[in-house]
């Protein structure tokens, strides 16, 4: 089982939308989380450990995974999506985005 974490800023719209899309994808189990403080669900050391994949949004997220988690990030691969904070929670444009970015790197 592939442990695949998506990560945006407040857990709001993109990486809860990546986490419902893939969450029936065979061998892939999905989790979110949010960098910001107020995130709906907040980004730990023990989600970042869990992760064999980990998917930021924007380059400045992987920057501050990097800088606030450096010691949890053994493991992970960290793969920035370069998605805009510009979507609603299931956006078909998001939705159509995440699929084509992500589906190949899950195989």
């Amino acid at each position: 089982m592939k442990h695949v974490l998506f990560v945006c800023g407040r857990n709001l719209r993109r990486s809860p939308t990546a986490e419902a899309i893939f969450a029936d994808a065979p061998g892939v189990e999905t989790a979110s989380a949010g960098l910001n403080p107020d995130a709906e669900e907040p980004l730990t050391a023990e989600l970042v450990e869990w992760a064999d994949l980990i998917f930021v949004m924007e380059k400045a997220q992987r920057a501050k995974l990097s800088a606030r988690f450096r010691g949890s990030l053994k493991r992970a691969r960290v793969i920035c999506l370069d998605i805009p904070d510009r979507f609603e929670f299931m956006d078909p444009e998001l939705v159509r985005l995440l699929r084509a970015k992500v589906t190949p790197l899950l195989r």
